[in-house]
């Protein structure tokens, strides 16, 4: 098969795929004749057979897929007018905390928030599948230590938790297009809980600037643990029992 045929069985499995493509998969599709280096060539191609059009194709943490470009979102959202589900000021505080301070116990983050996290917030957004339990935090209890998942990032249109906007560009407004938080507002829905998002996300700036500077002056700061104490997963757990036994 030559690189002109590949390229177009590759891009008809990418569009008419119903949801992102990993590279394994797309190996597959080749009985694993083509690899991935050649793979990542030919995707690097679609991508500028893409620009200018209504559509791009772009990398997501679970893969590759084809999709709308953010400034016609409002022309298609006409097509389909149903209004997401909203969240609380609860619910998006909580998110935005596990996203930037992952991994993260219900302790550390009712610390932050200064309130009670309901089991029905964490339910709520492990249902979503924007969170998910990656271990257990080695100290009394062992509290869950909860992060986004790939999903999370999908939802996004991210690759990789590197690709967050920073907390303080978020804090500039979410009304420039260019700005960061556009990605936002298009998880969340509206621009209003896009701007509850950002509020949080500068809460979440507060307290780490506040921990730093507690730091520097020689003080312990609030949350003396290191940022990821040990942890313990579903592996360990189960090790641990084999054990015992």
């Amino acid at each position: 098969m030559n690189t002109h045929e590949a390229k177009r069985v590759l891009e008809t499995a990418l569009i008419c795929a119903q949801a992102p493509l990993a590279l394994r998969e797309m190996r597959a599709l080749f009985d694993d004749q083509i690899g991935s280096d050649t793979l990542r060539a030919l995707l690097d191609e679609l991508v500028q057979d893409w620009e200018g059009r209504g559509v791009e194709l772009v990398a997501l943490a679970s893969g590759w897929r084809f999709q709308s470009r953010p400034e016609l979102r409002e022309y298609l959202d006409r097509l389909h007018p149903e209004k997401p589900p909203r969240y609380s000021r609860a619910a998006l505080e909580t998110l935005a905390i596990v996203a930037y301070r992952q991994p993260v116990t219900r302790g550390d983050i009712e610390e932050i928030r200064g309130v009670t996290v309901t089991a029905q917030i964490v339910k709520q957004l492990e249902d979503r599948g924007w969170i998910e339990v990656i271990g257990y935090r080695e100290s009394p209890g062992r509290p869950a230590l909860y992060a986004t998942t790939r999903q999370f990032l999908d939802d996004l249109g991210l690759a990789r938790l590197e690709q967050l906007p920073e907390i303080h560009a978020l804090g500039e407004g979410v009304a420039a297009q260019s700005d960061p938080a556009d990605a936002q507002a298009q998880l969340l829905g509206d621009d209003a809980q896009a701007s509850l998002l950002t509020q949080a996300l500068s809460a979440v700036a507060d307290d780490r600037a506040a921990a730093a500077a507690a730091s520097a002056a020689g003080a312990d700061p609030v949350n003396s643990e290191p940022e990821h104490p040990g942890v313990s997963t579903p592996q360990d757990d189960h090790q641990h029992e084999s054990e015992r036994a």
